[in-house]
């Protein structure tokens, strides 16, 4: 009992344990990612193959039919470059966004998936000067995990998150400008499926952060000063 009384008092196997869960949940984390994007490149092989019968399943602004492009429009691309150009924003903030916990993860990018599908198919036609249009990609994706992990780290207060947030902004912060809206364009860049993932991103974010918020808030209420009467 003392042997184990005092181990525990060095702090030393607590550290090893949280070393092993650390990267056990990094290496979930990749090969999470990987997968992912493992799978768009088969999808797109798929599309290739049936000439791109898969496209035709995208987002469709104030279409009924259009409606089921929000499950599908971010596993299908235009094209191999398009998917290319995808894929290191995919694989970085993918891999990122993990580390805040695979649960969590799973949660966001569902948030991100299906508030911003529907905000796409909302006013994905607004500025388009040719109508219908078709929004493929997953780039809305992307733009909703950049802007979780921007805000994520401000909402829970913990220095790890507000670093990876830094860092993010650093080197992806001048992405956000394709989010900004481009009216009388046909086809090109969906701004629309940015903005309304970036936005679904901040929701998520602050929706997922509700555990630290709640725990704040309530060491803060324990440790305000009553005065003596």
């Amino acid at each position: 009992m003392r042997r184990s009384g005092a181990r525990g008092s060095t702090g030393r196997p607590d550290a090893r344990a949280d070393q092993r869960t650390k990267r056990s949940t990094a290496a979930v984390g990749a090969v999470t990612i990987l997968t992912f994007v493992a799978l768009l490149y088969l999808v797109e092989l798929i599309d290739q193959l049936s000439r791109h019968s898969l496209d035709a399943n995208g987002i469709r602004p104030l279409q009924a039919d259009g409606l089921w492009g929000i499950v599908f429009a971010p596993v299908l691309h235009e094209s191999w470059q398009h998917l290319a150009a995808n894929t290191v924003p995919l694989l970085v903030l993918g891999f990122l966004m993990t580390l805040a916990g695979l649960s969590r993860f799973v949660w966001a990018t569902a948030i991100v998936w299906i508030l911003g599908g529907f905000g796409t198919w909302l006013i994905g036609d607004v500025g388009s000067s040719c109508r219908p249009t078709d929004h493929l990609g997953a780039s809305g994706l992307i733009f909703g995990w950049l802007a979780f992990l921007l805000v994520f780290g401000i909402f829970v207060r913990r220095m790890r998150d507000i670093i990876i947030g830094l860092i993010v902004m650093f080197a992806y912060g001048g992405v956000l400008l394709g989010a900004m809206p481009v009216l009388g364009r046909c086809g090109g860049v969906s701004w629309q499926a940015h903005l309304c993932g970036a936005i679904a991103g901040v929701v998520a974010a602050y929706m997922l952060s509700a555990p630290e918020r709640k725990g704040r808030t309530s060491r803060n209420a324990g440790t305000v000063s009553r005065p003596k009467t």
